[in-house]
């Protein structure tokens, strides 16, 4: 099992995010009341509270009372919630959302929620004031994760650097002394082409040294590598076999590419759109045709809501698979000497129960089913995977089996 990585964000912490960016993104404002700051992490508090209070002098222009009344209460709200902070927001920066959000009959409720600690650093300061929340660019964050390394070349100049989940990084580039075809004056043809060949070789290996000197030492965090560029420039660098063996045999593919600049670089993703998806759930791929092995075969595999629960509570589950669409909360009911659990859609009421001794009784309790199986699986030292429904056996996670599942350690005929 793979260990989680320095500085990346737990499934768990990722999760959470999700929840609270879906939970932002149902709540309207009559108007544009509600109001997003994204603070980088090298933003001074201090220049941003300068902002917030400049922001709240400006909406006393707003026309309708109703509406500045509210901007300006959630513009205070902010700066309450930014005293909590010095000089500088957290490593990965800040996002505050605040307003006066529609509850119905109109009636409203101002909310403020902080975001401490993304999952990625914020780029950028950006101040959004509309009807809705701006969490487009945190859905951003948690959209495809992945480090693939990228290089781009023709005999002219090359280009290396990083995708880092949906962001492109150009890092280094290089210009060839590649002369052209025709050659000059004086130089007999045998001498010219090879003084030419001798340059390309050259430039390869410089372009090489690049791409290794960035790739070799990330190696082992690298989800592969994609290369591009015109033919036959990309297919001589590959069959070269310039590249560190490590890098050569981690090439997802190479892809025609009309620009070696770092526009280039943009392009390679976009030409390999369809190798990296399936390179990214490669890994869910992987975990579910385990599951099914197990299943079929090995006999340690849960799935299902109650099964997989009772499994994790005894410890034998090694990892819990979570389709990532699952949308339930769990209820559980106190019926005497036991509880019982009803696994339901996270919108639906809470329905009554009736115990196995035939008694009714109400909710003791309802939460997130998620986080409620999460919490069971770090107490007993259990790996927790969330799933793509991305392909055919991540759909049947969660239509076939409950969006719930698991590899056991060992047999319980649970």
């Amino acid at each position: 099992m793979s260990q989680q990585e320095e500085g990346e964000p737990s499934d768990r912490k990722k999760y959470e995010f999700q929840k609270v960016i879906e939970d932002l993104r149902e709540y309207e404002g009559s108007g544009t009341q509600l109001v997003t700051i994204y603070i980088p992490p090298d933003k001074q508090i201090s220049s941003v509270v300068q902002h917030v209070t400049q922001e709240h002098s400006e909406a006393s222009n707003i026309k309708s009372k109703q509406t500045r009344t509210n901007v300006q209460d959630a513009l205070t709200s902010i700066k309450d919630r930014l005293r909590y902070y010095d000089t500088y927001p957290p490593d990965n920066g800040l996002v505050i959302f605040s307003g006066a959000i529609d509850t119905g009959g109109g009636q409203t409720d101002m909310i403020t929620k902080v975001l401490e600690d993304p999952p990625e650093p914020i780029q950028s300061f950006r101040y959004h004031c509309d009807s809705a929340f701006l969490t487009e660019p945190l859905e951003e964050m948690l959209g495809d994760k992945g480090l693939y390394g990228l290089v781009v070349l023709d005999r002219r100049e090359a280009n290396v650097g990083w995708l880092k989940g949906k962001r492109v990084e150009p890092v280094k580039s290089a210009s060839s002394l590649v002369p052209g075809k025709q050659r000059k004056g004086g130089q007999s043809a045998q001498r010219f082409a090879r003084l030419r060949l001798e340059a390309i070789d050259n430039f390869y290996q410089e372009v090489a040294g690049m791409a290794n000197d960035l790739f070799v030492p990330e190696r082992h965090d690298l989800d592969g590598v994609l290369v591009g560029g015109p033919s036959p420039t990309k297919d001589e660098f590959l069959d070269g076999d310039y590249l560190h063996h490590e890098l050569q045999d981690m090439v997802l593919g190479k892809f025609d590419v009309a620009y070696t600049d770092e526009s280039g670089l943009y392009d390679l993703v976009d030409a390999a759109q369809e190798v990296l998806a399936d390179a990214e759930v490669m890994k869910d791929k992987s975990e579910m045709e385990e599951f099914f092995k197990e299943l079929n075969e090995g006999g340690l595999a849960t799935y299902g809501f109650d099964p997989t629960r009772k499994n994790l509570v005894m410890g034998s589950v090694d990892r819990l698979l979570i389709s990532e669409d699952l949308r339930k909360d769990v209820v559980v009911y106190d019926c005497g000497d036991k509880e019982e659990y009803e696994f339901v859609d996270r919108r639906a009421d809470t329905p009554e129960h009736t115990c196995e001794d035939g008694s009714s009784v109400e909710a003791e309790e309802r939460e997130d089913a998620i986080e409620y199986l999460m919490n069971i699986a770090d107490q007993r030292g259990t790996e927790t995977k969330f799933i793509s429904t991305d392909f055919e056996k991540g759909e049947q996670l969660l239509n076939a089996f409950g969006g719930v599942a698991g590899i056991l350690r060992y047999s319980t005929g649970v």
